[in-house]
């Protein structure tokens, strides 16, 4: 049994990606904003897509300042992402309100936060209009992570240093385990393929040795009524 959602609901069924707090600066104010619409463009050169609603001052941060910070969240942040998605910077210094210990990033003046386990900083490569969000592609400018949290992939060894994953409403995750998928071998198939083709030829016996004995059984009938 499948039930339909709405079209808008639609996002929410790709949703567990890692939260990303996105860090800006411009003539001396910072800000930073919690965002779900987060996604990898480009391998080469490196290239992220941010889309930012033209309705948030991280837009204009962005427009203005041409880069922009991006912050994974370990589930120290847990109630600060949630809560810095409720409030504006055009209204509130966020980083002030909250106390947030920052430092400082390396190719941008977007300020780092502590308590994340990632770091990608950005400039601005292009931006688009996307429906209506405005689609910023940032160019990858550095990127690090905290020591014992990647391991080429998320290691998920240690809860502490496991990014927090976005679920949609105020609902958030933390992966259980890193699993690794292993192809077959080609001999594996081939074995494989040779037991699936050995028991096609065993039924196939099977088959045969039914029909010779029920061809006896009805000669043998034969043999009886004459």
């Amino acid at each position: 049994m499948r039930q339909s959602i709405a079209g808008t609901e639609a996002r929410r069924l790709l949703g567990g990606g890692p939260v990303v707090l996105v860090t800006t600066a411009w003539r001396g104010n910072s800000n930073v904003m919690p965002a779900a619409y987060v996604t990898p463009v480009s391998f080469e050169p490196p290239l992220i897509g941010l889309a930012v609603h033209p309705t948030r001052h991280t837009y204009d941060m962005i427009r203005h300042s041409e880069e922009f910070a991006l912050n994974l969240p370990s589930r120290e942040l847990l109630h600060h992402c949630q809560y810095l998605g409720s409030v504006t910077g055009r209204e509130v210094d966020k980083l002030d309100l909250t106390k947030l210990p920052t430092f400082r990033a390396r190719h941008v003046d977007a300020p780092l936060l502590e308590g994340c386990v990632g770091y990608i900083e950005c400039g601005v490569h292009d931006a688009m209009t996307m429906g209506d969000h405005t689609l910023f592609v940032g160019k990858v400018l550095a990127a690090q992570v905290e020591q014992g949290a990647f391991e080429g992939t998320w290691r998920l060894d240690d809860p502490d240093l496991k990014p927090l994953h976005y679920l949609g409403l105020n609902y958030y995750a933390q992966f259980g385990e890193r699993l690794e998928a292993r192809v077959p071998k080609p001999e594996e198939d081939a074995s494989e393929e040779a037991g699936s083709e050995r028991r096609e030829a065993e039924t196939e016996a099977e088959r045969r040795e039914r029909e010779e004995e029920e061809r006896d059984r009805r000669r043998r009938e034969g043999e009886s009524g004459t």
